[in-house]
């Protein structure tokens, strides 16, 4: 018989299905066939979801960005002296040929004109009042809004008005280049034609009133549009209604002289138009006493509708025009809730962590709190190590020079090590200290192979890159003087901190792994004894069948688990390990994929503890899905609004609120760091944090998500150590 070969990485189980610490760099047995390696195209997909996303804002940014709907028109110059024979013709300006002309209304006609609409609220009202007199207007409509309101549209066509093109989101087109004011003239046609499959000759240019203020800025974009066939609609009688000047003045504003024709100008949209409505209403009755007839632009100018069928493509184009703008707003709207609700859960969630953890901490000080052993037992400190030669002989002289007064072995398990590790630990020549090969099979195989060669109750798991303070065997074993106490958490420190990454995840270890410890154990329920620390019970773990090989977060299972069985899990503080972080982001990215994509297994495995009586599963799994997977998918909309924010509106708010996250995040990370007996001064690299690793964090969530939702098997991802603990 060939001997087995030895695998070089093993993979885990496919249960799919939030964040935890531990690593060892082993690998996982195979349970299943299923396929391997990172899941094809989920980047590609993320991508176009981004695109998506980005367009929409983009789209619904581009309608926001408004300099205002109304108002007066900016001071961009004087008048232009020599058009003034042509301001007497009138102020219907064609300016499509050679040379400009300009036209009135009939005798005792009048052109009413509504500009900025269509409005939901006060554009039906305007109608009503027209109908109800038999009065026709024209309504020159800003595009973004016919797109928005594309059955209003239709109504104003079919009472027999008439439509005018007002720009796609109402610009002065006198400012802005020429590309962006014919882009903004052709989307409202293009939206006119999705909403009434009509397009019109007639445009107004925003800002705009009488002949007699045309300057020479503004004379440029009128010729621009009588050069694409527009007939120019200017004013003779401005109401300036937007003013809210209250109703008289604006019907003695619009009322005619001498019998002549007049474009009386008014606006339905942009504010409260309570003013208008009235006006108008009276206005009409004015009008007809005097013996003249509301008509429409081109009807009181003698000429054909202005409206003209438009083609198939641009019924086409201008539909999906329509029904982009609205998917955009309610997109953006709806990412306005999720900003709400992101941000109300985190600050919660630091609340309530707070307080817990001041909770635990005057708990922690009782001295009862712990029971008492009438012996100190013997433990032994299980150390499985994989490709661990650059710091395992630190980690070993930390755990012989424990100041734990009982009896104490070490048992090293080199899982099919490719370096020296083995013999590192066997050049300490340390007294208790055993070392047992075999071939690789995984962290949690090495776990059980420790277990079973133990040869005292009480074991203590430790990662091959960590080390012990002398005093906290001790504090571990403690706890578990309690029967009811199944396995101890220890204080995981990050010991290679120097570096901002290496800062950003002792922020992270103390912040939120430690912060959520103390809360777990005051709630029962742990979901993690980290493997680079935890102490247990070796009759427990018996009972349960040994480390589980199902996941890649083998002490989140057997935490799960064990919390299952009905036993407690607890937070020593004073239990201080400290272990070796990733160095790099590559290695960073990796972790915690792993973690993530662990974590995400087990609370599948154990998704019937939701159940079950004990409120563990309820808790634990909730509060996982919530703020460890689901948060993290959703906290991005935090900084994309925020950048949305400033692009289209005022600034200051975004900035104040993403300022304002950052204060209470650094509150509580003062109140953690201060627990931990750490240097505050480590919040310096909070905002920096905010900023690069927090992105970091939701691209792994995502990965992971991705992971599971598509039944691809994760291969292990080992992290390369750098010694931090080598030196003696």
């Amino acid at each position: 018989m060939t001997p087995a070969r030895r695998r070089r990485r093993p993979r885990p189980g496919t249960t799919p299905g939030p964040v935890r610490a531990g690593d060892a760099g082993h690998g996982v047995k195979r349970r299943a066939r299923r396929r391997d390696g990172e899941p094809s195209g989920h980047w590609l997909l993320l991508l176009t979801v981004m695109a998506l996303v980005g367009c929409a804002l983009v789209l619904d940014g581009f309608v926001r960005n408004v300099a205002g709907e109304t108002g007066p028109a900016p001071g961009s110059g004087n008048p232009v002296a020599w058009l003034e024979p042509l301001h007497r013709g009138g102020p219907v300006l064609n300016l499509t040929g050679d040379e400009p002309s300009s036209a009135r209304p009939k005798a005792r006609t009048v052109a009413l004109t509504f500009d900025d609409g269509p409005d939901p609220d006060w554009t039906p009202r305007l109608l009503d009042v027209l109908k109800a007199q038999g009065a026709k207007a024209t309504f020159f409509g800003v595009g973004s809004k016919i797109a928005a309101h594309p059955e209003l549209t239709r109504r104003i066509v079919a009472e027999g008005h008439e439509l005018g093109n007002h720009t796609y989101t109402h610009p002065d087109l006198a400012a802005i280049p020429a590309w962006r004011a014919e882009l903004e003239l052709n989307l409202t046609q293009k939206a006119l034609a999705g909403a009434t499959g009509l397009h019109t000759t007639l445009a107004r240019p925003p800002y705009s009133s009488t002949p007699g203020t045309i300057t020479v800025e503004q004379w440029d974009s009128l010729a621009a549009l009588g050069r694409q066939g527009y007939l120019i609609a200017l004013t003779d009688l401005d109401t300036r209604d937007w003013l809210r000047p209250g109703a008289s003045h604006i019907v003695k504003a619009a009322l005619p002289s001498g019998g002549r024709g007049a474009v009386v100008m008014m606006h339905d949209s942009g504010g409260d138009r309570a003013q208008t409505v009235e006006a108008v209403s009276r206005l009409l009755d004015e009008l007809d006493r005097a013996g003249y007839r509301a008509e429409t632009l081109t009807s009181a100018l003698g000429m054909p509708s202005a409206h003209r069928p438009a083609e198939q493509t641009a019924w086409i184009a201008g539909t999906a025009l329509g029904l982009a703008q609205r998917g955009a707003g309610a997109f953006t709207a709806a990412l306005w809730w999720v900003l709400f609700v992101t941000g109300a859960l985190t600050l919660a969630r630091l609340v309530l962590l707070v307080v817990l953890a001041r909770v635990h901490a005057r708990r922690s000080r009782d001295p009862e709190r712990a029971g008492r052993w009438d012996r100190p037992p013997g433990v032994t400190v299980i150390v499985p190590a994989y490709n661990e030669e650059a710091g395992i002989a630190a980690t070993v002289r930390s755990l012989v020079a424990t100041a734990y007064p009982g009896p104490v072995e070490v048992l090293v398990v080199d899982d099919g090590s490719t370096d020296g590790t083995a013999e590192a630990v066997a050049a300490t020549r340390l007294p208790g200290v055993r070392v047992i090969r075999q071939a690789n099979g995984g962290k949690a195989v090495a776990l059980n192979t420790g277990i079973r060669h133990a040869r005292h109750e009480i074991l203590v798991m430790v990662d091959g890159d960590t080390v012990f303070e002398p005093g906290t065997i001790g504090h571990l074993v403690r706890r578990l003087a309690d029967p009811r106490v199944g396995a101890v958490s220890g204080n995981t420190k990050v010991g290679n901190r120097r570096g901002l990454i290496g800062r950003w995840q002792h922020i992270e270890y103390v912040i939120g792994f430690n912060l959520d410890r103390r809360a777990f154990e005051l709630l029962d329920c742990m979901p993690t004894v980290p493997g680079a620390i935890g102490a247990f019970r070796r009759d427990v773990l018996v009972a349960l069948g040994g480390v589980s090989t199902d996941t890649l977060a083998e002490d989140t299972d057997l935490t799960m688990a064990l919390c299952r069985a009905g036993w407690r899990m607890v937070y020593e503080e004073r239990a201080i390990a400290w272990t070796e972080a990733p160095a790099t982001l590559r290695q960073l990215w990796r972790q915690r994929y792993r973690w993530c994509y662990g974590t995400m297994q087990a609370m599948w495995k154990h998704r019937r503890a939701l159940a079950e009586p004990r409120p563990f599963g309820r808790r634990c799994l909730g509060y996982l899905a919530l703020f460890q997977v689901l948060l993290p998918l959703l906290a991005p909309v935090v900084d994309l609004m925020a950048v949305y924010h400033v692009a289209v509106g005022d600034p200051l708010p975004a900035v104040a609120v993403w300022t304002g996250f950052v204060v209470v995040q650094a509150a509580s990370g003062w109140y953690a760091l201060r627990l931990d007996g750490e240097r505050v001064s480590a919040l310096w690299a909070l905002p920096l944090q905010q900023v690069v690793y927090r992105q970091l964090i939701y691209l792994v969530v995502f990965q992971s998500v991705a992971t599971a939702l598509l039944g691809v098997r994760l291969r292990w991802h080992t992290v390369r150590r750098q010694g931090t603990f080598a030196a003696p």
